[in-house]
C-alpha cells in the first residue's frame, strides 16, 4: 500500500508549499541515484518522494488528495495518478530544481541531465465524449502517429556494430566552459557544446534507418480509458505515451482534453442535470403519468394533481456520477405548464366554461414566491 504522502515527506498536514518544497529537495539529495551506487532501496525511496512531491506541491491534486487521498486522485479530475518510474523522478528533480547548483556535475548526473532534454515531445488529442460516455465511462482506441523507437538501432542512433563515442570538443561534458578576466576577477561562462549540441558523445556512423536520431515515424494504437463523472474542464495525462525521445531519451506524454458533447434534453450542474417538462394545462390540473429520459434509461414520473408551473421534482441518483467518489447526482424535473396559443371553437368553448368555475388565482406575489422557494430548496442554493 502507498505510505501517506505526508508522511513520506516528514511534514505536518498543513504544511506550506515551500515546507513541502524543501523537505522534497532534501529527501531527493539523500536518495538520488547518483549518489547512492545503484541502490535500490534508495532508488525506490526516490522515486516515492518524488511522487509525494509531484501531489502535494499542486493545489488541485492536494485538494482531492486531502478530501479522498489515493481515490481522489485515480479517479480522473484530469489528474491520472500513476507511480513514476525512475526517469519521470529524475526529470521532475531537474525541472523544479535544475540540478540545484552543481548538484548532477558533482555527483556524475550529466548523463542524466542531458537525457532529460532529450525527453520526447507531448502529445495533444481531443476526445469527444456524449453524456452517455460521461455517465457510465468509456475505452476509447485512437490510432497516433508519431516517433518511435527506431528498432535498427535500438533507439542508439548508431548503426548496428559501431557505437558513439565521447564528444572530443567538451570530454563528454556536453558543455564548454570558458574564463575570461574582467575588472571585477574571473568570469566563467558555460555554453552548450557545439560540436555535439550538449549530447556529450559524437556518433561516427549514424543509423541508415534513422539518420542517428534513434526515432523512426510510425503508427500505433493506444487505448484510454475514460471514467465516469468527466466534464470539459477534465484532461486525463497517459504517461510515456507520447514521442519517443531521441537516442533513447525518455518519451513524452499523451495529454488527452475531453470535449464533451451537450445533450439537448438536458442543462448540466456539476453532478446534476436539470430536465423540463412541458405539460399541458389539464394534465397539470388532473394530475398524468410522463415517461422522462436518464443517462440510465426511461423513468416513470406521476405527476401529482395541482401541480404549478415552475415545480422542480427530484429523482435522486440519476445525475451524473462523481470524478472523485462516483456518487451519483440528482435529475431535476422542472415542469413547465404549456398555453394553447391558437384555440378552436370548441376548445375555445371549454375555457370559457372552466372559467366560469374555477376560482381567483393566488395573489401573483403569494405564487411567485412559493414556486421560488421550491426551487431554491431543489437546488441547493
Amino acid at each position: 500500500m502507498t505510505r501517506d504522502f505526508y508522511e513520506l515527506l516528514g511534514v505536518s498536514r498543513n504544511a506550506s508549499t515551500d515546507d513541502i518544497k524543501k523537505a522534497y529537495r532534501k529527501l531527493a539529495m539523500q536518495y538520488h541515484p547518483d549518489r547512492n551506487d545503484g541502490d535500490k532501496v534508495a532508488e525506490e525511496r526516490f522515486k516515492e518522494v518524488s511522487e509525494a512531491y509531484d501531489v502535494l506541491h499542486d493545489p488541485e491534486k492536494r485538494s482531492a488528495y486531502d478530501r479522498y487521498g489515493m481515490a481522489g486522485l485515480k479517479g480522473g479530475g484530469g489528474f491520472g495518478f500513476h507511480p513514476f518510474d525512475l526517469s519521470e523522478a529524475l526529470n521532475m528533480f531537474m525541472r523544479d530544481f535544475g540540478g540545484m547548483g552543481g548538484f548532477d556535475a558533482f555527483f556524475g548526473g550529466g548523463q542524466r541531465s542531458r537525457r532529460s532534454r532529450r525527453r520526447g515531445q507531448d502529445i495533444r488529442v481531443s476526445l469527444k465524449l456524449s453524456l452517455a460516455d460521461v455517465a457510465h465511462g468509456t475505452s476509447r482506441k485512437i490510432k497516433l502517429t508519431t516517433l518511435k523507437q527506431c528498432g535498427a538501432c535500438g533507439g542508439s542512433g548508431a548503426e548496428p556494430g559501431s557505437a558513439a563515442g565521447p564528444c572530443q570538443t567538451c570530454g563528454g561534458l556536453g558543455e564548454v566552459r570558458r574564463a575570461q578576466q574582467s575588472l571585477f576577477g574571473q568570469l566563467v561562462s558555460v555554453t552548450t557544446c557545439p560540436a555535439c549540441e550538449g549530447e556529450g558523445s559524437v556518433i561516427a556512423k549514424p543509423c541508415r534507418e534513422c539518420a542517428g536520431d534513434g526515432r523512426v515515424r510510425d503508427q500505433s494504437v493506444v487505448e484510454i480509458d475514460v471514467p465516469p463523472g468527466v466534464s470539459h474542464e477534465n484532461y486525463l495525462t497517459l504517461r510515456g505515451k507520447g514521442a519517443a525521445g531521441p537516442r533513447n531519451g525518455p518519451p513524452g506524454d499523451l495529454l488527452v482534453e475531453l470535449d464533451v458533447e451537450e445533450d439537448e434534453r438536458f442543462e448540466r450542474r456539476g453532478d446534476d442535470l436539470v430536465f423540463d417538462l412541458p405539460v399541458a394545462f389539464s394534465q397539470a390540473a388532473l394530475g398524468a403519468q410522463f415517461v422522462i429520459p436518464t443517462p440510465y434509461g426511461d423513468e416513470n414520473l406521476e405527476l401529482p394533481a395541482g401541480t404549478q408551473s415552475g415545480t422542480v421534482l427530484t429523482l435522486r441518483n440519476k445525475g451524473l456520477p462523481n470524478v472523485n467518489d462516483g456518487r451519483r447526482g440528482s435529475l431535476f424535473i422542472r415542469v413547465q405548464v404549456w398555453t394553447p396559443t391558437k384555440l378552436d371553437p370548441e376548445l375555445r368553448a371549454a375555457f370559457e366554461r372552466l372559467s366560469e368555475l374555477e376560482g381567483d388565482p393566488p395573489s401573483e406575489e403569494t405564487l411567485g414566491r412559493r414556486i421560488w422557494n421550491r426551487m431554491k430548496e431543489a437546488f441547493g442554493t
